[in-house]
């Protein structure tokens, strides 16, 4: 602890020294303008591609890999243009003076291409904001390289420790740590995707095998990714278990629905009970699966809307599956005629207009039965079934039109509630006319 403060000022007085000695050098102006000279031609020159390149078509007809890296070329044209003129004016001073008098030049140079090689190599990360945290942390890296600077400031941030458990943190570790985490998780999320696609492709799978398999897959990956990165900076897992315990604790405390809905989700895709694509209704939601997550469903409704149920729920929560088992669907219409018409020439009618729905089973005739005699008429309930539940109110709205138009047709009349007030022994109150003559 007592020598940090001291590292640090000799660091600051070396690093002070040597930009003194260049400062004064009168050479160093003439590179600082140099510097300037290039970066306004850059500029200029990348103002030009842009406005004569359309980026869209762009080398098109090219392979893919090197049709993206011309691109992400001609997006970096300002740093490519720099970075060519400061080495041209480098080799030029280097060959009419001293090589020192040129150092600043050298180092513009290399930061330059080193952004310009960061720019390439992250163009394939579509993170914007990894893409930045990575490129700012390479470069800055390779700055301190470049300078000569790297190795005493990598031994600056060791000299700092801390001591939790056995295990010691300094911020060299935090950081290297820190980098190897996110190249292993993107390597990971690069394996986890490519998985994905072919298990998708498997038709021998049934879809909550698929989900279940890539669930399983992600999470092994990435306790896999975690576990090397973290070993390949020194740390024993072991050490961990203080963290552990307290993750632990954590769960216990205020992450038991976060817990609860990982396993439901697990249990769900073990049982099959709800599948990708199956129609189902929760509570006063219905639609269509469209996706399974580790901690909800998504349910399109079929108007836009899309439910996000938590997977908690589908297991203690009463849950409609109209495709668990078998697709056809049982659409049932309840209508009423008055008792002028015959019960039977009514059933045989419903069944007739059932019969002619494009979308019936014809191997499961409908059925129309009698169910009661009502106070304001009969009461009838026509059966029939679909394939698949898809559309389902759209053909009973078209079923009870029909049955509409064949009553109008056959003259039989739909029941509806009729008053009549009888007076005994009194009559009504009636207000008394006065007629006023001109």
């Amino acid at each position: 602890m007592d020598m940090f403060p001291k590292e640090i000022i000799e660091f600051l007085q070396s690093t002070a020294r040597s930009v003194g000695a260049e400062i004064t050098s009168p050479w160093f102006y003439l590179q600082f303008g140099l510097i300037l000279a290039a970066a306004g031609i850059a500029y200029a020159a990348d103002t030009a591609i842009r406005a004569r390149v359309d980026m869209m078509s762009l080398a098109m007809r090219w392979p893919l890999p090197l049709r993206h890296f011309v691109r992400v070329l001609v997006g970096s044209a300002s740093t490519a243009v720099f970075a060519v003129m400061v080495i041209a004016e480098r080799v030029t001073m280097y060959h009419l003076t001293w090589p020192s008098r040129s150092y600043l030049l050298m180092v513009a140079a290399k930061l330059a291409l080193a952004w310009l090689v960061i720019r390439l190599v992250t163009s394939v990360i579509r993170n914007a904001f990894i893409v930045r945290l990575v490129s700012i942390t390479a470069w800055f890296v390779a700055a301190l390289s470049i300078l000569g600077q790297l190795e005493p400031a990598a031994e600056t941030l060791d000299s700092f420790a801390i001591e939790i458990g056995g295990l010691r943190l300094t911020p060299l570790l935090l950081i290297k740590a820190g980098a190897l985490l996110i190249a292993a998780l993107w390597l990971t999320n690069i394996a986890s995707n490519f998985i994905e696609s072919r298990i998708t492709r498997a038709s021998d799978l049934t879809p909550s095998i698929q989900v279940l398999l890539v669930k399983i897959i992600r999470i092994g990956l990435m306790v896999v990714a975690i576990a090397i990165a973290l070993g390949a900076v020194g740390i024993n897992l072991s050490a961990l278990a203080v963290f552990t315990g307290a993750a632990g604790v954590g769960i216990g405390l205020g992450l038991q629905k976060i817990v609860a809905n990982f396993i439901s989700g697990i249990i769900l895709l073990a049982d099959k009970s709800v599948k990708p694509g199956d129609l189902v209704t929760i509570g006063d939601s219905s639609g269509r699966i469209s996706a399974m997550k580790t901690r909800y469903i998504s349910v399109a409704a079929g108007d836009g809307r899309e439910f996000l149920i938590p997977n908690e729920d589908l297991v203690t929560q009463k849950v409609v599956n109209w495709t668990y088992t078998d697709k056809n669907t049982l659409v049932k219409v309840l209508f009423s005629t008055n008792y002028d018409a015959d019960p039977r020439a009514v059933c045989k009618l419903a069944i007739d207009i059932a019969g002619a729905v494009p979308r019936a089973i014809k191997s499961k005739p409908p059925n129309c039965i009698l169910t009661e005699f009502a106070e304001a008429g009969m009461k009838f309930s026509l059966t029939f079934w679909l394939p698949d539940p898809d559309g389902l109110d759209n053909v009973k709205s078209e079923v009870m039109l029909e049955l509409w138009d064949a009553f109008k047709r056959e003259g039989i009349r739909v029941p509806y509630p009729v008053r009549e007030i009888r007076i005994r022994g009194g009559a009504l109150p009636v207000e008394p006319v006065v007629e006023v003559s001109g």
